[in-house]
């Protein structure tokens, strides 16, 4: 009898894994304890065991494909067996034995609904949906295609650059044959798992073949990413040269709606001195509105333009931003800490190391590595909330937050504690580039422990910045200034930076992180002492 063998949990916190390569193709013969596939975790790269013995019958993620854990991954059953009702969601008996390395349940489920039907895939047809290219990714917008449809496409050909919430990267084909079907076209936006191409024999009738309409593509022009929408501007008179008699009864009583008369008693207009345009000369909304005291005869000329916006789509990456800040800044309760730091021993400490032709460091790396070695003696600060339990870092990786033309990206220092001053300067100075051409790998971008965001260059002198989720907390980082300080009780020239950290007060307390504080700033004001 077949085997469903479904996405197995490799880790604790795994939701979902990339089918980083087969070992094995559909038609082979597998033993128990064979490697099937290397998946890919949230932790690491794994081999994945078959528990079964038989044919591979089908692959239900193919490489490079991310899918949910318990999604179908494969079947394994004798050769020749007929899985087609397996496909379609039942059994021969009515009910599926689905099995994972974790668990053992029985299920009566159709496939997942972002899937599309198997049973309509013509023998040799590979069908190709928008990947999962980042962590935090919910959608991709392909910015480009390198192969049209007709095209032949060879294993490892770019097909597409697809624009992430992070980065805009390139996509290669996992399969040979010809591209038969574009599912997105340039410019056009769709969730991930959503049709993205077809591949397969030359000639292949894939006219039946669509998404489920869940990933339905949004397709957005690309030939016209900027619109400008112009609105109809009010008329105003452009000259009035006397203030004409409003309509009165024979009483003196004068007609205006309530409005009117309110908007005239909070402009301080005369109702006496306004025309109503109203139903028999009664003063309405507008006539207050567009209302020009009289000049005496000279001419009283209104500016008239016209109002207009310009829409510029957004990106993948802003959107991601506005989602994960938003997040953030209503789920996390923030607090504030600022300090302002005395910069003079690090300023002749950084000239006297500079002083070496072959060295180059900028404050920013010293700030790095300061908050490093911080966060080792005060190990909370490098920690995350769970719902349950507060994960605390053993290891120290530092984000170091590069602002970009499309927004913000995060690139990561993996044990940033380890790092020199020379290494850390490198680091950043490469992953920065990298992020500005949009050329960062998702592993550059995930893992942080703790965020640095930096706009001193930018002559800020303080700011706040939100918490980069999951971390627990960020340091923002304002300009050097140079003022009269007090020192030894007389007033001189100094220098000093004020830094700010935002801290989630589910994980860190006040006192937490003013201590956290307080040794950044005897490794800040004496960088002698982070060399010991």
């Amino acid at each position: 009898m077949a085997e469903i063998i479904t996405m197995p949990r490799l880790s604790d916190t795994m939701e979902e894994g990339t089918v980083a390569s087969w070992l094995k193709k559909v038609g082979d013969k597998v033993s128990e304890g064979d490697i099937l596939a290397e998946i890919e975790t949230d932790k690491a790269t794994m081999e994945f065991e078959s528990f079964y013995e038989g044919t591979l019958l089908h692959i239900g993620i193919a490489e490079g494909e991310t899918a949910e854990v318990d999604k179908l991954l494969a079947i394994i059953g004798d050769e020749g067996e007929d899985i087609t009702s397996l496909l379609a969601g039942g059994a021969p008996d009515g009910k599926a034995e689905v099995k994972s390395e974790t668990a053992e349940v029985t299920v009566e489920e159709t496939a997942p609904d972002n899937e599309v039907e198997t049973s309509e895939i013509p023998e040799g047809v590979s069908v190709i949906t928008m990947p999962r290219l980042s962590d935090t990714m919910e959608e991709g917008t392909v910015a480009k295609w390198l192969k049209k449809e007709g095209d032949k496409v060879e294993e490892g050909d770019i097909l597409a650059e697809i624009e992430t919430d992070k980065a805009t990267m390139e996509f290669e084909s996992f399969y040979s044959g010809t591209l038969l079907k574009i599912g997105i076209t340039e410019g056009g936006t769709a969730k991930v798992d959503a049709l993205l191409a077809i591949i397969g024999p030359e000639g292949t009738d894939v006219s039946n073949i669509s998404a489920s309409p869940k990933p339905a593509a949004k397709e957005v022009p690309a030939e016209q990413p900027k619109t400008e929408k112009t609105l109809e501007t009010k008329s105003a008179p452009v000259a009035v040269s006397t203030a004409p008699a409003p309509v009165t009864t024979t009483n003196g009583r004068i007609f205006a709606s309530p409005l009117a008369r309110k908007l005239a008693e909070e402009k301080g207009i005369s109702l006496a001195a306004v025309r109503g345009s109203g139903e028999n000369g009664r003063v309405v909304k507008r006539d207050i509105e567009n209302y020009q005291p009289a000049t005496g005869g000279i001419a009283t000329y209104v500016p008239v333009g016209e109002e207009s916006f310009e829409e510029v789509n957004n990106s993948q990456m802003r959107k991601t931003i506005a989602k994960r800040l938003g997040e953030s800044k209503f789920t996390a309760p923030h607090y504030y800490l600022t300090i302002e730091l005395d910069m003079d021993n690090a300023i002749a400490s950084r000239a006297a190391i500079n002083s070496d032709p072959n060295v180059k460091i900028s404050f920013n790396d010293m700030i790095v590595k300061a908050c490093a070695m911080a966060l080792r003696k005060h190990p909370q600060v490098n920690s995350q909330w769970a719902d349950k339990v507060t994960r605390i870092a053993k290891h120290i990786h530092l984000g170091v937050a590069v602002a970009v033309d499309d927004g913000l990206v995060v690139p990561v220092l993996k044990f940033a504690d380890n790092m020199t001053f020379s290494q850390i300067g490198a680091a950043v100075k490469e992953l920065a580039g990298k992020a500005r051409d949009k050329k960062l790998t998702p592993d550059e971008m995930q893992g942080s422990t703790f965020t640095v965001s930096n706009l001193g260059m930018f002559g800020i002198k303080e700011f706040t910045s939100i918490i980069n989720q999951p971390n627990s907390a960020i340091l923002s980082v304002g300009a050097i200034v140079e003022k009269p300080v007090v020192k030894n009780g007389a007033i001189a020239i100094g220098n000093t930076m004020t830094v700010t950290l935002a801290c989630d007060h589910r994980t860190v307390d006040g006192a937490t992180g003013a201590k956290f504080l307080q040794t950044l700033r005897q490794y800040i004001e004496n960088p002698v002492t982070m060399f010991v």
